[in-house]
């Protein structure tokens, strides 16, 4: 399956390829083992230093997401686990609806973060 990433003004280049491989691990779309670009390759494909790309894959292997082998490459970890059927499904609904709505994917996650608040349990901000 190809990487596939875009760059968008906001954020550092570093936290958006960050979040996005973050993503693509929770969705499913990148499976436990699979194996990414190299640095090299994914900074030439979007444009961007090497270390740019470095820092965002040190930043998931530190969340446990990615391992990088010398000789192997880097790798989704073996213990990095995609969201549930039934999380994705309700967030692909909140998308459409946010998309049909007029709202930009900042302020879904706005109003995600309020509701979140309202339901008792472990909250994380």
């Amino acid at each position: 399956m190809p990487l596939l990433l875009t760059l968008t003004d906001g954020t550092s280049p570093a936290d958006q390829v960050r979040d996005q491989i973050h993503g693509l691990i929770a969705t499913g779309r990148l499976a436990a083992g699979e194996r990414l670009p190299s640095v090299r390759q994914l900074a030439h494909d979007l444009g961007v230093a090497p270390g740019t790309i470095a820092k965002a894959f040190r930043a998931l292997e530190a969340d446990g997401l990615l391992e990088s082998r010398i000789g192997s490459g880097t790798r989704v970890s073996h213990t990095a686990g995609a969201t549930t059927q039934n999380v994705l499904e309700h967030a692909r609904t909140l998308a459409a609806a946010g998309i049909a709505e007029g709202l930009d994917v900042e302020d879904a996650v706005r109003v995600l973060r309020a509701v979140w608040t309202d339901h008792p349990g472990d909250v994380r901000t």
